[in-house]
C-alpha cells in the first residue's frame, strides 16, 4: 500500500491560498480551499488550472471562514467539485455570507473594469459568480467540535477550538493504515488564535500527531501585549485635531473586537465617546453571528450576554447597509470612527473612505491587522506618498498607523506554547501560512525550543507521510 502523502498547494512560503491535499487509502481530502490575495503573481493563480482536478476531490475541510481559506471553493465547484464541505457549524453560517459576498465583490470589480476600462482583459469576466456561490453552499456540512466524523474510508477527523475567529478549528486527520499498520495521525492549525483574548474562547490543545501543519504568519515576532494603549492614543490624538479615525478591518473577527475595545475604552473614560460606524453590510451580518453563537463566547462574553448588555456595540453606534447609507457616513465630518472592509484595503467600501480621507493630514487611518506584500494595506505600512484606488492616485497626508496587537493570529511565543501541549514529538512539523522570513524563524524556534524536526513547507512540494 502506498504510503500516504501531503502536497502543499497554496500558504506555502506565503500567507495567503491555503490548499494542502491529502492522499491516503486510495482517497484526496483537500485541508482549505483559499483564494489567494496580494502580489498579482499570487492572484494570477486563481486564475491557472488547479494543480488537482475537483472531481477527483473525495472531500474538503475548511479550518474557517476567511477568504484565504475559503474563497476557493466556488470556482472548485464551478470546476466540478460535488462532495461534502466539512466545518463547524459558526463557520458554515459564515460561509454562507463570505462566499456570497466574495462572489458579488468578484462581479463588481469585472463590471466596474469594463464600465471604466482599465482592465488589461475585454472584458472582464469574474473569477466566479454568484450563482457558483449558491451552488457550493448546499455541499457544506457542518461539524460539531470534538466528534470525530469520517470524510472518506479511511480517513476520520477531528475539530477543536483554534481560537482565532468565530467557528475556526484546528485540524485532526486520523489516517487508517491498513494491513496491520499503524495509523497516522497529521494535524493543520489552520489559523492559530491567541490566549485572553475577547469574546471567545482559548485554542483547544491537542496532546500528539505524527505530522503538524502550523500556521506562522508572525513567526518572527510577538505582539504588542496593550493594544488598549495605543487605541486609546490615537482615537483620543485624532478627535482633538478634528478628524476622522478610518479603520480598514476585517469582517470577520477584528471588527467585533474593535467594537469590543472601543466599548470598554469609552466605559473606562479612555476616549471621548465619538460616533462610531460599521461601513460593511457583511461586517454587520458577521456581528449577529458572533451573538448567536453561544457555544464560542469566553466567559466574559458569555457572562455579558446572559446579564443582557451589548458588549459589541459602543454608545453612539450606527450600522451602514445599504450604498445610500454609506454615502451619509462618507460624507460626514470628524471627529468620528469608520470601521470598513476590507482589512487590507484591496476592495469595498472602505475604499471610498480612504479616498476621501488619505488627502487630510487630521485624519488617522489605522491598520489593526496583518497587510500581506502586494495589498493596499502594506503599501499604507510601508509609507507609501499615494496609493491607487479606482484607476486614480490618491495622495497620503494621512497618518497611518499600525497597531500590531490587535492580531488574531499567534505570534512566535503563543505558537511554540501550543505546540509545547504536545505529549511527544511528532515525526515532522512544517511551517506553513508565512512570508520566508517568518516560517524559517518558526522552524529555527521549534527547532531550538522544543527540540523538534521541523522545515518550511514548500509550495507545490509532496511529502510522503510515512
Amino acid at each position: 500500500m502506498k504510503k500516504p502523502t501531503i502536497q502543499f498547494l497554496g500558504a506555502a512560503e506565503t500567507v495567503t491560498g491555503s490548499k494542502h491535499l491529502v492522499t491516503a487509502n486510495g482517497s484526496k481530502v483537500l485541508l482549505d480551499c483559499g483564494l489567494f490575495q496580494g502580489l498579482k503573481a499570487l492572484r494570477l493563480r486563481n486564475r491557472a488550472a488547479p494543480e488537482f482536478s475537483p472531481s477527483d476531490l473525495d472531500a474538503i475541510v475548511i479550518s474557517h471562514a476567511h477568504i484565504d481559506h475559503s474563497g476557493y471553493l466556488p470556482l472548485v465547484v464551478k470546476l466540478g467539485y460535488r462532495g461534502p464541505i466539512y466545518c463547524t457549524p459558526a463557520t458554515a453560517d459564515l460561509l454562507a455570507i463570505l462566499l456570497r459576498d466574495s462572489a458579488y465583490l468578484q462581479e463588481e470589480h469585472a463590471a466596474h473594469a469594463n464600465r471604466f476600462g482599465y482592465s488589461k482583459h475585454t472584458p472582464a469576466v469574474p473569477l466566479y459568480t454568484m450563482e457558483d456561490a449558491e451552488a457550493t453552499l448546499p455541499l457544506i456540512q457542518p461539524q460539531t467540535y470534538r466528534e470525530p466524523f469520517a470524510v472518506s474510508d479511511g480517513i476520520d477527523v477531528v475539530l477543536r477550538c483554534a481560537g482565532h475567529i468565530l467557528g475556526s478549528a484546528t485540524v485532526e486527520l486520523q489516517l487508517g493504515g491498513g494491513n496491520g499498520t499503524r495509523d497516522t495521525k497529521v494535524v493543520f492549525t489552520g489559523d492559530l488564535g491567541r490566549w485572553d483574548r475577547p469574546i471567545l474562547k482559548d485554542p483547544t490543545p491537542v496532546t500528539e500527531a505524527d505530522f503538524v501543519l502550523v500556521e506562522s504568519t508572525y513567526g518572527n515576532r510577538t505582539h504588542e501585549e496593550d493594544p488598549d494603549s495605543d487605541l486609546a492614543r490615537l482615537v483620543t490624538e485624532t478627535a482633538a485635531e478634528g478628524g476622522a479615525v478610518v479603520i480598514p478591518a476585517f469582517a470577520v473577527g477584528r471588527t467585533q473586537e474593535l467594537l469590543w475595545r472601543l466599548r470598554q475604552l469609552e466605559e473606562a473614560g479612555r476616549i471621548p465617546v465619538l460616533p462610531t460606524y460599521i461601513d460593511s453590510p457583511m461586517a454587520i451580518n458577521v456581528t449577529d453571528l458572533y451573538r448567536r453563537h453561544p457555544e464560542e463566547h469566553d466567559l466574559e462574553m458569555a457572562e455579558l450576554m446572559d446579564e443582557g448588555a451589548t458588549p459589541l456595540k459602543p454608545k453612539i453606534f450606527a450600522a451602514a447597509r445599504t450604498v445610500q447609507a454609506s454615502k451619509k457616513v462618507n460624507a460626514l465630518e470628524g471627529p468620528v470612527i469608520v470601521i470598513s472592509a476590507s482589512g487590507m484595503a484591496g476592495g469595498g467600501r472602505i475604499l471610498h473612505h480612504l479616498k476621501r480621507r488619505l488627502p487630510d493630514h487630521r485624519n488617522t487611518v489605522i491598520l489593526a491587522g496583518y497587510q500581506a506584500a502586494g495589498t493596499r494595506g502594506r503599501s499604507l505600512q510601508d509609507g507609501a506618498t499615494d496609493v491607487k484606488i479606482h484607476g486614480q492616485k490618491v495622495e497620503v497626508r494621512a497618518r497611518i498607523e499600525t497597531v500590531h496587537g490587535l492580531s488574531a493570529h499567534a505570534d512566535k511565543d503563543e505558537a511554540i506554547r501550543w505546540l509545547s501541549g504536545f505529549e511527544r514529538a511528532p515525526k515532522q512539523t512544517f511551517a506553513v501560512h508565512g512570508e520566508p522570513k517568518a516560517t524559517e524563524a518558526m522552524v529555527n524556534n521549534i527547532t531550538a525550543q522544543l527540540g523538534w524536526k521541523a522545515t518550511v513547507a514548500k509550495d507545490g512540494k509532496v511529502v510522503e507521510l510515512g
